[in-house]
């Protein structure tokens, strides 16, 4: 496990690389309220619950990007560990995806606790309040049918899964996959993005939409 810290506006956040695929989890705080949420707990759920225990934060939502099994396999020690229930929000479409495990036996995890289910229904252009900070949910399919990422407009920040990484951009190639859609997804909900704004990836190292923008080889010809 390794961990990196950020701030961004009033949040502070602990980035969490974890579990088999090395996936990112983020324990995203606002430290003068005292509360937190995790954007895709990918494993080890009781460490992530550990560190917002030793910063003060209590966790109240559990949001996820999409539903593949490396990005919630966390879910379920998270919540165990917590004192209080834990809601999951998840974008409808991807519901299927939660209920197969998330696809984890294909990888060779047929055993997988998937945490609560989830209770609340992402929808486009929702938003989602973290104490003074305010989130809006943008629908990105194309990696999965429900996919989302999560734009923090006043911190320049989005925290966005699978949908794109540093000089790459998330796989197509499972069940509910479409190129055509990650691409549209990308170049409307990324590239239109001022260039200094933060892209918090599901794998990989933070990058920026002016980086994507110059140097992703997959996004060549689109336009922001």
């Amino acid at each position: 496990m390794t961990y990196q810290e950020y701030r961004a506006g009033g949040l502070e956040i602990v980035g969490f690389t974890l579990g088999p695929a090395e996936t990112n989890a983020y324990l995203v705080g606002d430290p003068e309220q005292g509360i937190a949420v995790v954007v895709d707990p990918a494993w080890d759920g009781k460490l992530i619950q550990a560190e917002a225990v030793r910063r003060g934060w209590r966790v109240t939502q559990i949001w996820l990007t999409h539903a593949h099994f490396d990005h919630f396999g966390g879910a379920g020690a998270l919540s165990d560990a917590s004192e209080v229930a834990i809601p999951v929000a998840l974008h409808p479409k991807d519901q299927p995806l939660w209920r197969m495990r998330g696809g984890a036996s294909a990888f060779g995890f047929p055993v997988f606790d998937p945490g609560p289910e989830p209770t609340i229904a992402f929808e486009h252009a929702m938003q989602m309040d973290l104490g003074r900070n305010r989130f809006e949910v943008r629908h990105t399919p194309g990696h999965t049918p429900g996919h989302v990422i999560f734009r923090e407009q006043a911190a320049g920040l989005v925290l966005c899964g699978d949908l794109i990484f540093q000089g790459s951009v998330g796989r197509t190639d499972l069940p509910g996959g479409d190129t055509a859609a990650l691409l549209a997804s990308i170049q409307k909900e990324i590239l239109t993005l001022p260039d200094t704004t933060q892209l918090l990836v599901g794998h990989g190292p933070p990058t920026t939409v002016g980086e994507e923008r110059r140097s992703n080889p997959f996004l060549s010809g689109l336009a922001g």
